[in-house]
């Protein structure tokens, strides 16, 4: 039974693979339509320069093999930088999409969106790690300049040496591209512990954020809401 189990499980887990493969081909395709060509392409060729030299030197089986290894993960190379940028290329210009880019920095870094924000819709987002902490602006640069300075004075109050990171995103002068802001944040120097971040973490998250932050509207509660259990009117 343990044994049916799991290879029931493992099977799932192969076509949830397979699905999002094919998801992800999709996604590409639209924006990318000679990504199948191109992928195909570089298998084959990995796989005939190998069986060529397998001929040459009379081991075509075995190099055969070895050529199509190598040409699937050439090919699987190949498709995961274009899957990459072409979903940079589908954010780019969207709001809340460095947000995006910042959840999947990886492990060790904790996400805060839209910590601080204008009417224009320029926004601030905060990410905590082994570097520090990194503020990264969306919008025009010269109205994300004073939301950085305001947000760091008021991170000042609450953490003390720990080193602030801006980044602009962007392609103009001094600006980070989307596509490069992950791998940006992975270059910046280990400074902290992991119990200076926690600490860090938590004297922030006690400050509150722009959501927590935010007033309630005044005036008489729309119909049809309810109040939570055990919460009272002020």
């Amino acid at each position: 039974m343990a044994r049916k189990a799991n290879t029931g499980s493992a099977d799932a887990a192969n076509q949830g693979r397979l699905k999002q493969i094919a998801l992800t081909y999709k996604m590409t395709r639209k924006a990318d339509p000679k990504v199948g060509l191109v992928v195909a392409g570089v298998g084959i060729v990995v796989l005939g320069v190998l069986l060529a030299i397998g001929f040459l030197i009379g081991h075509p089986v075995y190099l055969g093999i070895l050529g199509f290894v190598l040409g699937l993960l050439a090919a699987a190379i190949v498709f995961g930088r274009r899957a990459e940028r072409a979903a940079f290329g589908q954010m780019e210009g969207q709001p809340g999409a460095a947000a995006a880019v910042l959840q999947n920095v990886g492990r060790g870094w904790t996400t805060t969106p839209a910590v601080a924000m204008n009417r224009s819709q320029d926004v601030v987002h905060r990410a905590v790690g082994r570097a520090g902490i990194v503020l990264v602006a969306e919008g025009n640069p010269n109205r994300v300049k004073p939301l950085l300075a305001a947000e760091k004075k008021r991170m000042s109050r609450v953490v003390v040496d720990v080193p602030v990171t801006d980044i602009i995103v962007g392609d103009g002068e001094g600006m980070v591209p989307l596509k490069k802001v992950r791998t940006t944040m992975l270059k910046l120097p280990r400074v902290l512990t992991g119990p200076q971040v926690t600490v860090a973490n938590d004297r922030l998250r006690a400050m509150g954020d722009l959501m927590s932050n935010m007033p309630l509207p005044k005036g008489p509660m729309p119909k049809g809401m309810r109040m939570p259990r055990g919460g009272k009117m002020r």
